[in-house]
Protein backbone atom coordinates (compact mmCIF):
# COMPACT_ATOMS: atom_id res chain seq x y z
CA UNK A 1 0.00 0.00 0.00
CA UNK A 2 1.17 3.52 -0.84
CA UNK A 3 -0.04 6.38 1.36
CA UNK A 4 0.56 9.45 -0.79
CA UNK A 5 0.91 12.58 1.32
CA UNK A 6 -0.43 14.71 -1.53
CA UNK A 7 -3.85 13.13 -0.94
CA UNK A 8 -3.54 11.68 2.58
CA UNK A 9 -5.89 13.22 5.15
CA UNK A 10 -3.05 14.73 7.16
CA UNK A 11 -1.96 18.12 8.42
CA UNK A 12 1.10 18.47 10.61
CA UNK A 13 1.33 21.38 13.02
CA UNK A 14 4.34 23.49 13.95
CA UNK A 15 2.93 24.61 17.31
CA UNK A 16 1.96 22.54 20.32
CA UNK A 17 -1.73 22.31 21.24
CA UNK A 18 -2.58 24.64 24.12
CA UNK A 19 -3.87 21.85 26.39
CA UNK A 20 -0.96 19.43 25.85
CA UNK A 21 0.67 18.41 29.15
CA UNK A 22 2.88 15.50 28.09
CA UNK A 23 5.03 14.73 25.02
CA UNK A 24 2.76 12.01 23.63
CA UNK A 25 -0.23 14.35 23.63
CA UNK A 26 1.76 17.15 22.02
CA UNK A 27 3.37 15.01 19.33
CA UNK A 28 0.36 12.86 18.42
CA UNK A 29 -1.65 16.01 17.74
CA UNK A 30 1.15 17.85 15.93
CA UNK A 31 1.98 14.84 13.73
CA UNK A 32 -1.66 14.43 12.68
CA UNK A 33 -2.48 11.18 14.47
CA UNK A 34 -5.36 12.35 16.69
CA UNK A 35 -7.63 15.37 17.11
CA UNK A 36 -9.48 16.47 20.21
CA UNK A 37 -13.28 16.18 19.99
CA UNK A 38 -14.06 17.05 23.63
CA UNK A 39 -12.22 16.83 26.98
CA UNK A 40 -10.90 13.28 27.24
CA UNK A 41 -12.34 12.27 23.85
CA UNK A 42 -10.24 12.03 20.67
CA UNK A 43 -10.79 11.24 17.00
CA UNK A 44 -8.34 8.87 15.34
CA UNK A 45 -7.04 10.22 12.02
CA UNK A 46 -5.72 7.85 9.30
CA UNK A 47 -2.12 7.57 10.56
CA UNK A 48 -3.22 7.27 14.18
CA UNK A 49 -5.76 4.61 13.33
CA UNK A 50 -3.05 2.59 11.59
CA UNK A 51 -0.92 2.65 14.76
CA UNK A 52 -3.94 1.74 16.90
CA UNK A 53 -4.78 -1.19 14.63
CA UNK A 54 -1.17 -2.39 14.75
CA UNK A 55 -1.26 -2.45 18.54
CA UNK A 56 -4.54 -4.37 18.35
CA UNK A 57 -2.95 -6.83 15.91
CA UNK A 58 -0.02 -7.57 18.22
CA UNK A 59 -2.34 -8.06 21.20
CA UNK A 60 -4.73 -10.21 19.18
CA UNK A 61 -1.93 -12.43 17.84
CA UNK A 62 -0.57 -13.11 21.33
CA UNK A 63 -4.01 -13.79 22.79
CA UNK A 64 -4.88 -16.16 19.95
CA UNK A 65 -1.52 -17.90 20.41
CA UNK A 66 -2.44 -19.07 23.92
CA UNK A 67 -5.84 -20.31 22.79
CA UNK A 68 -8.01 -17.38 23.91
CA UNK A 69 -11.12 -16.81 21.81
CA UNK A 70 -12.33 -13.38 20.73
CA UNK A 71 -15.88 -12.18 21.04
CA UNK A 72 -17.46 -8.76 21.42
CA UNK A 73 -20.08 -7.39 23.77
CA UNK A 74 -22.14 -4.25 23.31
CA UNK A 75 -20.95 -0.97 24.80
CA UNK A 76 -24.53 -0.08 25.85
CA UNK A 77 -25.30 -2.30 28.82
CA UNK A 78 -28.36 -2.94 31.04
CA UNK A 79 -28.37 -2.05 34.70
CA UNK A 80 -29.39 -5.43 36.10
CA UNK A 81 -26.06 -7.35 35.96
CA UNK A 82 -24.22 -4.43 37.55
CA UNK A 83 -26.93 -4.16 40.19
CA UNK A 84 -26.42 -7.84 41.02
CA UNK A 85 -22.68 -7.35 41.65
CA UNK A 86 -23.16 -4.04 43.48
CA UNK A 87 -21.16 -2.06 40.96
CA UNK A 88 -24.09 0.03 39.73
CA UNK A 89 -23.75 1.99 42.99
CA UNK A 90 -20.03 1.31 43.65
CA UNK A 91 -19.01 3.13 40.49
CA UNK A 92 -20.62 6.31 41.81
CA UNK A 93 -20.01 9.20 39.43
CA UNK A 94 -17.38 7.26 37.50
CA UNK A 95 -19.68 5.86 34.81
CA UNK A 96 -22.01 7.23 32.16
CA UNK A 97 -25.60 6.35 33.02
CA UNK A 98 -28.55 6.91 30.71
CA UNK A 99 -32.17 5.92 30.24
CA UNK A 100 -34.04 4.77 27.18
CA UNK A 101 -37.38 6.26 26.13
CA UNK A 102 -39.21 3.83 28.42
CA UNK A 103 -37.20 4.82 31.50
CA UNK A 104 -34.97 1.75 31.52
CA UNK A 105 -31.54 2.25 33.08
CA UNK A 106 -28.38 1.60 31.06
CA UNK A 107 -24.70 2.44 31.25
CA UNK A 108 -21.87 2.80 28.78
CA UNK A 109 -19.58 -0.11 29.61
CA UNK A 110 -16.54 0.79 31.73
CA UNK A 111 -15.60 -2.90 31.90
CA UNK A 112 -17.39 -6.17 31.21
CA UNK A 113 -16.85 -8.72 34.01
CA UNK A 114 -20.59 -9.16 34.39
CA UNK A 115 -21.22 -9.81 30.70
CA UNK A 116 -18.39 -12.34 30.39
CA UNK A 117 -19.64 -14.16 33.48
CA UNK A 118 -23.21 -14.30 32.24
CA UNK A 119 -22.37 -15.54 28.75
CA UNK A 120 -20.40 -18.47 30.20
CA UNK A 121 -23.23 -19.16 32.64
CA UNK A 122 -25.72 -19.21 29.74
CA UNK A 123 -23.72 -21.62 27.59
CA UNK A 124 -21.61 -23.85 29.85
CA UNK A 125 -22.67 -26.20 32.65
CA UNK A 126 -19.95 -28.86 33.06
CA UNK A 127 -16.33 -29.04 34.18
CA UNK A 128 -15.68 -30.61 30.76
CA UNK A 129 -16.32 -27.21 29.17
CA UNK A 130 -13.54 -25.58 31.19
CA UNK A 131 -11.07 -23.99 31.18
CA UNK A 132 -12.13 -21.40 28.66
CA UNK A 133 -10.41 -18.07 27.92
CA UNK A 134 -12.40 -15.31 26.26
CA UNK A 135 -11.39 -11.79 25.23
CA UNK A 136 -12.58 -8.73 23.39
CA UNK A 137 -11.05 -5.50 22.06
CA UNK A 138 -13.61 -2.79 22.58
CA UNK A 139 -14.24 0.85 23.42
CA UNK A 140 -14.84 1.60 27.11
CA UNK A 141 -16.29 4.64 28.82
CA UNK A 142 -15.54 6.22 32.19
CA UNK A 143 -16.56 9.63 33.38
CA UNK A 144 -13.14 10.86 34.45
CA UNK A 145 -13.42 13.87 36.72
CA UNK A 146 -10.21 15.35 35.31
CA UNK A 147 -9.35 13.88 31.90
CA UNK A 148 -5.78 14.83 31.04
CA UNK A 149 -2.62 13.93 29.14
CA UNK A 150 -4.34 13.17 25.87
CA UNK A 151 -4.85 9.44 25.42
CA UNK A 152 -3.37 8.55 28.80
CA UNK A 153 -6.44 9.51 30.83
CA UNK A 154 -9.56 9.85 28.74
CA UNK A 155 -13.28 9.31 28.97
CA UNK A 156 -13.38 7.01 25.95
CA UNK A 157 -10.64 4.48 25.32
CA UNK A 158 -9.96 1.16 23.62
CA UNK A 159 -9.13 -1.80 25.82
CA UNK A 160 -8.47 -5.50 25.52
CA UNK A 161 -10.10 -7.35 28.38
CA UNK A 162 -9.94 -11.11 28.75
CA UNK A 163 -11.23 -13.57 31.33
CA UNK A 164 -10.36 -17.09 32.30
CA UNK A 165 -12.86 -19.57 33.74
CA UNK A 166 -11.65 -22.59 35.72
CA UNK A 167 -13.11 -25.20 38.04
CA UNK A 168 -10.30 -24.98 40.60
CA UNK A 169 -7.81 -22.56 42.09
CA UNK A 170 -5.02 -24.66 40.58
CA UNK A 171 -6.59 -24.15 37.17
CA UNK A 172 -6.77 -20.40 37.81
CA UNK A 173 -3.05 -20.39 38.62
CA UNK A 174 -2.29 -21.99 35.24
CA UNK A 175 -4.56 -19.54 33.42
CA UNK A 176 -2.96 -16.60 35.21
CA UNK A 177 0.57 -17.72 34.31
CA UNK A 178 -0.39 -18.29 30.66
CA UNK A 179 -1.81 -14.79 30.39
CA UNK A 180 1.17 -13.30 32.20
CA UNK A 181 3.55 -14.91 29.71
CA UNK A 182 1.43 -13.65 26.81
CA UNK A 183 1.61 -10.13 28.26
CA UNK A 184 5.40 -10.30 28.47
CA UNK A 185 5.57 -11.30 24.81
CA UNK A 186 3.08 -8.60 23.86
CA UNK A 187 4.91 -5.77 25.57
CA UNK A 188 8.26 -7.02 24.29
CA UNK A 189 6.88 -6.76 20.75
CA UNK A 190 5.41 -3.31 21.29
CA UNK A 191 8.93 -2.03 21.74
CA UNK A 192 9.11 0.07 24.90
CA UNK A 193 10.67 -0.26 28.33
CA UNK A 194 8.35 -1.68 30.98
CA UNK A 195 8.39 -3.26 34.40
CA UNK A 196 6.08 -5.83 36.02
CA UNK A 197 5.10 -4.91 39.56
CA UNK A 198 2.92 -6.29 42.33
CA UNK A 199 -0.31 -4.30 42.59
CA UNK A 200 -3.46 -4.01 44.65
CA UNK A 201 -6.66 -5.60 43.40
CA UNK A 202 -8.80 -2.65 44.48
CA UNK A 203 -12.47 -2.78 43.54
CA UNK A 204 -11.81 -5.72 41.22
CA UNK A 205 -11.08 -8.01 44.15
CA UNK A 206 -9.06 -11.19 44.00
CA UNK A 207 -6.01 -12.77 45.60
CA UNK A 208 -3.24 -11.77 43.20
CA UNK A 209 -2.62 -8.78 41.00
CA UNK A 210 0.23 -7.42 38.86
CA UNK A 211 0.65 -4.32 36.71
CA UNK A 212 2.71 -3.85 33.58
CA UNK A 213 4.02 -0.29 33.69
CA UNK A 214 5.72 1.56 30.84
CA UNK A 215 8.61 3.49 32.35
CA UNK A 216 8.01 7.23 32.01
CA UNK A 217 9.22 10.17 34.06
CA UNK A 218 5.80 11.83 33.83
CA UNK A 219 3.78 8.65 34.45
CA UNK A 220 0.89 8.80 36.89
CA UNK A 221 1.90 5.62 38.74
CA UNK A 222 4.76 5.43 41.21
CA UNK A 223 6.43 2.10 41.74
CA UNK A 224 9.41 0.85 43.72
CA UNK A 225 12.23 -1.55 42.99
CA UNK A 226 14.61 -3.13 45.45
CA UNK A 227 18.32 -2.41 45.12
CA UNK A 228 19.17 -6.01 46.00
CA UNK A 229 16.41 -8.49 45.16
CA UNK A 230 13.83 -8.65 42.37
CA UNK A 231 11.02 -7.10 44.43
CA UNK A 232 8.97 -4.53 42.49
CA UNK A 233 5.58 -3.12 43.43
CA UNK A 234 3.25 -0.25 42.80
CA UNK A 235 3.49 2.01 45.86
CA UNK A 236 -0.16 1.26 46.55
CA UNK A 237 0.81 -2.40 47.08
CA UNK A 238 3.98 -1.90 49.13
CA UNK A 239 3.72 -3.72 52.43
CA UNK A 240 5.76 -2.04 55.17
CA UNK A 241 7.76 -4.52 57.21
CA UNK A 242 6.74 -3.61 60.79
CA UNK A 243 9.47 -3.35 63.41
CA UNK A 244 9.46 -5.85 66.26
CA UNK A 245 7.44 -4.90 69.37
CA UNK A 246 9.44 -2.95 71.92
CA UNK A 247 9.53 -3.77 75.66
CA UNK A 248 8.13 -0.86 77.65
CA UNK A 249 8.38 -1.96 81.30
CA UNK A 250 10.89 0.82 82.02
CA UNK A 251 9.17 3.48 79.93
CA UNK A 252 8.26 6.63 81.89
CA UNK A 253 4.59 7.45 82.34
CA UNK A 254 2.96 9.48 79.63
CA UNK A 255 2.84 13.17 80.53
CA UNK A 256 1.09 16.12 78.94
CA UNK A 257 3.11 19.29 78.46
CA UNK A 258 2.29 22.79 77.34
CA UNK A 259 3.41 23.27 73.73
CA UNK A 260 1.84 26.58 72.69
CA UNK A 261 1.73 27.62 69.04
CA UNK A 262 2.79 24.21 67.71
CA UNK A 263 0.00 23.14 65.34
CA UNK A 264 2.46 21.73 62.78
CA UNK A 265 5.06 18.98 63.05
CA UNK A 266 7.96 21.35 62.42
CA UNK A 267 6.84 23.88 65.05
CA UNK A 268 6.37 21.01 67.51
CA UNK A 269 9.87 19.59 66.86
CA UNK A 270 11.44 23.04 67.24
CA UNK A 271 9.63 23.54 70.56
CA UNK A 272 10.58 20.08 71.87
CA UNK A 273 14.26 20.68 71.16
CA UNK A 274 14.11 23.96 73.05
CA UNK A 275 11.82 23.13 75.98
CA UNK A 276 12.33 19.36 76.39
CA UNK A 277 15.74 18.47 74.93
CA UNK A 278 16.65 14.80 74.76
CA UNK A 279 19.94 13.68 76.33
CA UNK A 280 20.85 11.32 73.48
CA UNK A 281 19.98 13.23 70.29
CA UNK A 282 17.71 15.98 68.95
CA UNK A 283 14.00 15.37 68.48
CA UNK A 284 13.03 14.49 64.90
CA UNK A 285 9.72 14.59 63.07
CA UNK A 286 9.74 10.78 63.07
CA UNK A 287 9.41 10.83 66.88
CA UNK A 288 5.97 12.39 66.62
CA UNK A 289 2.68 10.68 65.87
CA UNK A 290 0.65 12.67 63.36
CA UNK A 291 -3.10 12.01 63.21
CA UNK A 292 -4.74 12.81 59.88
CA UNK A 293 -8.51 12.92 59.57
CA UNK A 294 -10.34 11.92 56.39
CA UNK A 295 -13.90 11.04 55.46
CA UNK A 296 -14.66 7.76 53.70
CA UNK A 297 -17.50 8.02 51.21
CA UNK A 298 -19.02 4.56 50.86
CA UNK A 299 -20.81 3.46 47.66
CA UNK A 300 -24.20 3.68 49.41
CA UNK A 301 -23.54 7.34 50.24
CA UNK A 302 -22.60 6.81 53.88
CA UNK A 303 -19.87 9.15 55.13
CA UNK A 304 -17.53 7.72 57.75
CA UNK A 305 -14.85 9.78 59.50
CA UNK A 306 -11.55 7.95 60.02
CA UNK A 307 -8.28 9.00 61.66
CA UNK A 308 -4.93 7.78 60.36
CA UNK A 309 -1.95 7.77 62.71
CA UNK A 310 1.51 7.80 61.15
CA UNK A 311 5.03 9.00 61.95
CA UNK A 312 5.24 12.77 61.69
CA UNK A 313 8.00 12.70 59.07
CA UNK A 314 5.63 11.14 56.54
CA UNK A 315 2.51 12.34 54.79
CA UNK A 316 -0.53 10.39 53.68
CA UNK A 317 -0.23 9.22 50.06
CA UNK A 318 -3.75 9.78 48.72
CA UNK A 319 -3.36 7.28 45.87
CA UNK A 320 -1.97 4.69 48.25
CA UNK A 321 -4.81 5.26 50.68
CA UNK A 322 -7.38 5.10 47.88
CA UNK A 323 -5.87 1.86 46.61
CA UNK A 324 -6.42 0.23 50.00
CA UNK A 325 -10.05 1.30 50.16
CA UNK A 326 -11.54 0.97 46.66
CA UNK A 327 -14.40 1.30 45.81
CA UNK A 328 -14.70 3.63 48.82
CA UNK A 329 -13.75 7.21 47.98
CA UNK A 330 -11.72 9.47 50.26
CA UNK A 331 -12.80 13.06 50.99
CA UNK A 332 -11.22 15.79 53.06
CA UNK A 333 -12.30 16.25 56.67
CA UNK A 334 -13.74 19.77 56.55
CA UNK A 335 -14.95 22.45 58.91
CA UNK A 336 -18.45 20.97 59.00
CA UNK A 337 -16.97 17.64 60.11
CA UNK A 338 -15.03 19.35 62.91
CA UNK A 339 -18.26 21.02 64.01
CA UNK A 340 -19.89 17.61 64.32
CA UNK A 341 -17.02 16.41 66.53
CA UNK A 342 -16.36 19.13 69.11
CA UNK A 343 -13.99 16.87 71.09
CA UNK A 344 -11.37 17.24 68.34
CA UNK A 345 -8.78 19.96 69.02
CA UNK A 346 -7.56 20.97 65.59
CA UNK A 347 -3.77 20.72 65.38
CA UNK A 348 -3.54 18.87 68.70
CA UNK A 349 -5.52 15.67 68.05
CA UNK A 350 -4.23 12.57 69.81
CA UNK A 351 -5.21 8.93 70.31
CA UNK A 352 -6.96 9.76 73.58
CA UNK A 353 -10.06 11.00 71.82
CA UNK A 354 -9.86 8.68 68.83
CA UNK A 355 -11.14 5.16 68.40
CA UNK A 356 -14.60 3.68 68.04
CA UNK A 357 -14.84 3.17 71.82
CA UNK A 358 -13.70 6.70 72.69
CA UNK A 359 -15.48 10.01 72.86
CA UNK A 360 -15.34 10.90 69.18
CA UNK A 361 -16.31 7.44 67.96
CA UNK A 362 -13.92 7.92 65.04
CA UNK A 363 -12.21 4.75 63.87
CA UNK A 364 -8.44 5.00 64.44
CA UNK A 365 -6.09 3.20 62.03
CA UNK A 366 -2.32 3.44 62.26
CA UNK A 367 0.73 2.92 60.09
CA UNK A 368 2.43 -0.50 60.50
CA UNK A 369 5.42 1.24 62.12
CA UNK A 370 3.24 2.20 65.07
CA UNK A 371 3.78 -1.09 66.91
CA UNK A 372 3.37 -2.16 70.51
CA UNK A 373 5.87 -0.57 72.86
CA UNK A 374 6.89 2.33 70.62
CA UNK A 375 6.86 5.75 72.32
CA UNK A 376 5.48 8.86 70.70
CA UNK A 377 4.87 12.57 71.08
CA UNK A 378 1.37 13.36 69.94
CA UNK A 379 -1.58 15.65 70.53
CA UNK A 380 -3.11 15.84 74.02
CA UNK A 381 -6.56 16.70 72.63
CA UNK A 382 -6.26 20.16 74.16
CA UNK A 383 -5.21 23.19 72.18
CA UNK A 384 -1.58 24.07 72.91
CA UNK A 385 -0.69 20.76 74.56
CA UNK A 386 1.04 17.51 73.55
CA UNK A 387 1.65 14.20 75.29
CA UNK A 388 5.19 12.83 75.59
CA UNK A 389 6.15 9.18 76.15
CA UNK A 390 2.79 7.87 74.96
CA UNK A 391 3.26 4.11 74.53
CA UNK A 392 1.33 1.91 72.10
CA UNK A 393 -0.33 -0.98 73.89
CA UNK A 394 -0.01 0.65 77.31
CA UNK A 395 -1.62 4.05 76.83
CA UNK A 396 -3.72 3.45 73.72
CA UNK A 397 -4.71 0.68 71.31
CA UNK A 398 -5.61 1.55 67.71
CA UNK A 399 -8.58 -0.01 65.94
CA UNK A 400 -6.44 -1.42 63.10
CA UNK A 401 -3.57 -0.92 60.69
CA UNK A 402 -3.57 0.73 57.25
CA UNK A 403 -0.89 1.20 54.58
CA UNK A 404 -1.33 4.87 53.74
CA UNK A 405 2.00 6.59 54.42
CA UNK A 406 4.12 7.81 51.53
CA UNK A 407 6.90 5.51 50.35
CA UNK A 408 10.32 7.09 49.94
CA UNK A 409 13.66 6.32 48.34
CA UNK A 410 15.80 4.41 50.82
CA UNK A 411 12.92 2.71 52.64
CA UNK A 412 13.71 -0.90 53.57
CA UNK A 413 12.63 -3.63 51.18
CA UNK A 414 9.86 -5.82 52.66
CA UNK A 415 11.55 -8.96 51.29
CA UNK A 416 15.27 -8.55 51.99
CA UNK A 417 17.88 -6.24 53.51
CA UNK A 418 17.98 -4.01 50.45
CA UNK A 419 16.44 -0.56 50.03
CA UNK A 420 13.69 0.70 47.76
CA UNK A 421 14.05 3.18 44.94
CA UNK A 422 11.02 4.93 43.46
CA UNK A 423 10.29 5.54 39.78
CA UNK A 424 7.35 6.58 37.62
CA UNK A 425 5.39 4.63 35.04
CA UNK A 426 2.24 4.40 32.95
CA UNK A 427 -0.11 1.49 33.57
CA UNK A 428 -0.35 -0.53 30.35
CA UNK A 429 -1.74 -3.81 31.58
CA UNK A 430 -3.23 -5.25 34.75
CA UNK A 431 -3.88 -8.90 35.54
CA UNK A 432 -5.99 -10.19 38.44
CA UNK A 433 -6.69 -13.57 39.96
CA UNK A 434 -10.31 -12.60 40.53
CA UNK A 435 -11.47 -15.74 42.24
CA UNK A 436 -15.20 -16.23 42.70
CA UNK A 437 -16.45 -12.70 43.40
CA UNK A 438 -18.42 -12.30 40.16
CA UNK A 439 -19.28 -15.99 39.79
CA UNK A 440 -20.83 -15.93 43.28
CA UNK A 441 -22.77 -12.75 42.58
CA UNK A 442 -24.16 -14.00 39.27
CA UNK A 443 -24.51 -17.71 40.07
CA UNK A 444 -21.92 -19.13 37.67
CA UNK A 445 -21.66 -22.81 38.61
CA UNK A 446 -20.85 -26.03 36.78
CA UNK A 447 -21.02 -29.73 37.64
CA UNK A 448 -17.68 -31.17 38.71
CA UNK A 449 -16.43 -34.71 38.08
CA UNK A 450 -18.56 -36.10 40.91
CA UNK A 451 -21.71 -34.36 39.68
CA UNK A 452 -21.60 -31.69 42.38
CA UNK A 453 -22.27 -28.03 41.60
CA UNK A 454 -19.17 -25.90 42.13
CA UNK A 455 -18.62 -22.18 41.65
CA UNK A 456 -16.30 -21.26 38.79
CA UNK A 457 -13.14 -19.26 39.58
CA UNK A 458 -12.11 -16.44 37.29
CA UNK A 459 -9.12 -14.39 36.20
CA UNK A 460 -9.23 -10.94 34.59
CA UNK A 461 -6.58 -9.52 32.26
CA UNK A 462 -6.62 -6.05 30.71
CA UNK A 463 -4.46 -4.08 28.26
CA UNK A 464 -5.02 -0.43 27.42
CA UNK A 465 -4.86 -0.44 23.61
CA UNK A 466 -5.29 3.27 22.96
CA UNK A 467 -3.21 4.09 26.02
CA UNK A 468 -0.45 1.90 24.55
CA UNK A 469 -0.22 4.26 21.57
CA UNK A 470 0.48 7.16 23.93
CA UNK A 471 2.79 5.11 26.16
CA UNK A 472 4.90 3.99 23.20
CA UNK A 473 5.11 7.60 22.03
CA UNK A 474 6.16 8.70 25.54
CA UNK A 475 8.84 6.03 25.69
CA UNK A 476 10.35 6.32 22.19
CA UNK A 477 10.09 9.96 21.06
CA UNK A 478 13.08 12.29 20.80
CA UNK A 479 13.59 16.03 20.42
CA UNK A 480 12.61 15.84 16.73
CA UNK A 481 9.31 14.01 17.07
CA UNK A 482 7.87 10.51 17.20
CA UNK A 483 10.04 7.44 16.59
CA UNK A 484 7.79 4.40 16.32
CA UNK A 485 8.98 0.82 16.88
CA UNK A 486 8.56 -1.12 13.66
CA UNK A 487 5.77 -3.39 14.96
CA UNK A 488 3.36 -0.48 15.43
CA UNK A 489 4.56 2.20 12.95
CA UNK A 490 1.91 3.50 10.54
CA UNK A 491 4.14 2.49 7.60
CA UNK A 492 7.28 0.44 7.03
CA UNK A 493 9.14 3.14 5.14
CA UNK A 494 8.76 6.86 4.47
CA UNK A 495 9.92 7.81 0.96
CA UNK A 496 10.68 11.52 0.59
CA UNK A 497 11.02 13.06 -2.88
CA UNK A 498 12.91 16.38 -2.69
CA UNK A 499 13.46 19.01 -5.36
CA UNK A 500 11.60 19.94 -8.54
CA UNK A 501 13.43 17.62 -10.93
CA UNK A 502 10.98 15.31 -12.69
CA UNK A 503 13.54 12.48 -12.52
CA UNK A 504 13.47 12.66 -8.71
CA UNK A 505 9.72 12.11 -8.57
CA UNK A 506 9.83 9.42 -11.24
CA UNK A 507 12.51 7.52 -9.30
CA UNK A 508 10.68 7.98 -6.00
CA UNK A 509 7.42 6.81 -7.60
CA UNK A 510 9.09 3.70 -8.97
CA UNK A 511 10.77 2.95 -5.64
CA UNK A 512 7.49 3.31 -3.76
CA UNK A 513 5.78 0.93 -6.21
CA UNK A 514 8.59 -1.62 -5.94
CA UNK A 515 8.62 -1.51 -2.14
CA UNK A 516 4.86 -2.04 -2.11
CA UNK A 517 5.22 -4.98 -4.47
CA UNK A 518 7.70 -6.48 -2.00
CA UNK A 519 5.10 -6.33 0.76
CA UNK A 520 5.88 -3.06 2.50
CA UNK A 521 3.55 -0.22 3.39
CA UNK A 522 4.97 3.05 2.07
CA UNK A 523 4.27 6.57 3.25
CA UNK A 524 5.28 8.62 0.22
CA UNK A 525 5.85 12.36 0.45
CA UNK A 526 5.08 13.28 -3.14
CA UNK A 527 3.87 16.82 -2.41
CA UNK A 528 5.09 18.88 -5.39
CA UNK A 529 5.31 22.36 -3.88
CA UNK A 530 6.67 21.65 -0.42
CA UNK A 531 10.30 22.50 0.39
CA UNK A 532 12.81 19.77 1.33
CA UNK A 533 13.22 21.31 4.79
CA UNK A 534 9.51 20.99 5.55
CA UNK A 535 9.44 17.43 4.23
CA UNK A 536 12.39 16.43 6.40
CA UNK A 537 10.82 17.99 9.51
CA UNK A 538 7.54 16.20 8.79
CA UNK A 539 9.34 12.88 8.34
CA UNK A 540 11.09 13.31 11.68
CA UNK A 541 7.86 14.39 13.38
CA UNK A 542 5.77 11.52 11.96
CA UNK A 543 8.35 8.96 13.05
CA UNK A 544 8.29 6.09 10.51
CA UNK A 545 11.36 3.95 11.40
CA UNK A 546 13.01 3.97 7.94
CA UNK A 547 13.23 7.11 5.80
CA UNK A 548 14.43 7.06 2.18
CA UNK A 549 15.40 10.41 0.64
CA UNK A 550 15.39 10.65 -3.14
CA UNK A 551 16.96 13.98 -4.04
CA UNK A 552 20.20 15.56 -5.17
CA UNK A 553 22.12 12.29 -4.76
CA UNK A 554 20.19 10.93 -7.71
CA UNK A 555 22.69 12.68 -10.01
CA UNK A 556 25.26 10.18 -8.70
CA UNK A 557 22.84 7.27 -8.87
CA UNK A 558 22.25 7.02 -5.10
CA UNK A 559 19.55 7.60 -2.47
CA UNK A 560 19.92 8.13 1.27
CA UNK A 561 18.43 5.70 3.80
CA UNK A 562 17.97 7.04 7.34
CA UNK A 563 17.21 5.14 10.51
CA UNK A 564 14.76 7.31 12.43
CA UNK A 565 15.70 5.96 15.85
CA UNK A 566 19.49 5.87 15.66
CA UNK A 567 19.92 8.71 13.18
CA UNK A 568 22.33 6.61 11.13
CA UNK A 569 22.42 7.31 7.39
CA UNK A 570 23.57 5.12 4.51
CA UNK A 571 24.06 6.03 0.87
CA UNK A 572 22.69 3.23 -1.33
CA UNK A 573 22.67 2.76 -5.09
CA UNK A 574 19.25 3.38 -6.60
CA UNK A 575 19.11 -0.11 -8.16
CA UNK A 576 19.85 -1.72 -4.77
CA UNK A 577 17.63 0.57 -2.68
CA UNK A 578 14.50 -1.60 -2.61
CA UNK A 579 16.38 -4.73 -1.55
CA UNK A 580 18.32 -2.77 1.05
CA UNK A 581 15.18 -1.25 2.56
CA UNK A 582 13.33 -4.57 2.61
CA UNK A 583 16.26 -6.17 4.44
CA UNK A 584 16.38 -3.29 6.91
CA UNK A 585 12.69 -3.64 7.74
CA UNK A 586 13.11 -7.36 8.31
CA UNK A 587 15.80 -6.94 10.95
CA UNK A 588 14.45 -7.53 14.50
CA UNK A 589 15.95 -4.27 15.76
CA UNK A 590 15.18 -2.33 12.59
CA UNK A 591 18.84 -1.55 11.91
CA UNK A 592 20.07 -1.37 8.29
CA UNK A 593 21.69 -4.45 6.82
CA UNK A 594 24.90 -3.78 4.89
CA UNK A 595 24.97 -4.78 1.25
CA UNK A 596 26.78 -7.99 0.35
Amino acid sequence: MILRMSSLFLRTLRDDPADAEVPSHRLLVRAGYIRRAAPGIYSWLPLGLRVLRNVERVVREEMDAIGAQELQFPALLPREPYEATGRWSEYGDGIFRLQDRKGGDYLLGPTHEELFTLVVKDLYSSYKDLPVWLYQIQTKYRDEARPRAGLLRGREFVMKDSYSFDVSDEGLDRSYEAHRAAYVRTFDRLGFDYVVVTATSGAMGGSRSEEFLATAENGEDTYVRCSTCDYAANVEAVQVRPPAPVPYDDAPPAHAEQTPDTPTIQTLVDHLNTAFPRPDRPWHAGDTLKNVLVVLKHPDGTREPVAIGLPGDRGVDEKRLGGQLEPIEVDAFGEADFARHPSLAKGYIGPGVLGEKNESGIRYLVDPRVVEGTRWVTGADVSGSHVLDLVVGRDFTPDGVIEAAEVRDGDPCPCCDGTLQTARGIEMGHIFALGRKYADALGLQVLDESGKLVTVTMGSYGIGISRAVAAIAENTHDELGLAWPREVAPADVHVVATGKDAAVHETADALAVELTARGLTVLYDDRPKVSPGVKFKDAELIGVPTIVVVGKGLADGVVEVRDRTSGEREVVAVDAAAAYVVAATREPDGSPVPED
